[in-house]
């Protein structure tokens, strides 16, 4: 059994990974925003098998609460030996553009609030030299793009910060996985149009897991975004600006 700590558990992507986690009787705690529906995924899953399932309501931009959420879970669990950090948000590119607030306040949710709590767990988890590190992130990482970039920039940091944390922890024997999925159909993906590219949450959820298990460094989900995405960092930027992306 594994003691595993999701942080965004209601996130379609979380859910549906942690849905796999209770098939295989995997201990769970999961924190998320909205009490009501983190108790209703965790009934869900009690029944699916998991081991345990405790959970904790919290907004993760409430920084002075994540060491408690931490010590929470270690309490429930009896340790941790993943934590999954599948939380965020999608913003409207053109409301950030007109909002410096709105552009801090995205920033903060996909990046500078995962960096917070990743370096308390990185600090626990150096100290037992072992487990994993896990945090979703996006192919919107790879470039800046008209469409998305303020969403972008904080995975293009996220991404960063993880590389960073592998580097540290690896002599640690502790592994750190960087999750980047394409155009996943979610709530949060509802209002866009949709095509062959896009995957169902259990899609991702299936190579979460299988990434973790394998201890892969980074993973590109579907696999096929890997090569899109190597040709798409491979466009000069003189011909990159001029492209409607």
């Amino acid at each position: 059994m594994r003691r595993i700590l999701v942080a965004g558990a209601t996130s379609a992507i979380a859910e549906a990974t942690c849905r796999r986690f209770a098939a295989q009787g995997d201990g769970l705690f999961l924190l998320a925003r909205n009490g009501a529906k983190l108790e209703a995924v965790a009934a869900d899953l009690r029944l699916r098998g998991a081991a345990h399932v405790g959970t904790l309501a919290l907004d993760m931009l409430q920084y002075d609460r994540h060491a408690e959420a931490i010590e929470r879970a270690v309490d429930a669990l009896g340790g941790l030996d993943v934590a999954l950090v599948a939380y965020g948000s999608l913003p409207v590119q053109r409301a950030c553009e007109a909002s410096a607030e709105r552009t801090r306040r995205e920033i903060e949710v996909n990046f500078t609030s995962v960096a917070s709590f990743l370096t308390l767990l990185a600090g626990r988890f150096e100290a037992s030299g072992a487990g994993t590190l896990a945090a979703i992130s996006s192919v919107a990482g790879d470039r800046g793009r008209a469409s998305n970039y303020t969403y972008g920039a904080a995975k293009a940091g996220l991404d960063a910060f993880l590389s960073g944390l592998r580097n540290r922890l690896h002599a640690h024997g502790v592994h750190v996985l960087t999750i980047k999925p394409g155009f996943v159909d979610t709530p949060m993906t509802a209002q866009l149009r949709k095509n062959a590219l896009w995957a169902t949450p259990d899609d991702i959820a299936r190579g979460i897991v299988r990434a973790i298990e394998r201890r892969r460094a980074v993973v590109y989900l579907p696999p096929f975004w890997r090569p899109i995405m190597l040709v798409v960092r491979a466009i000069p930027e003189a011909l990159f600006v001029r492209l409607k992306l």
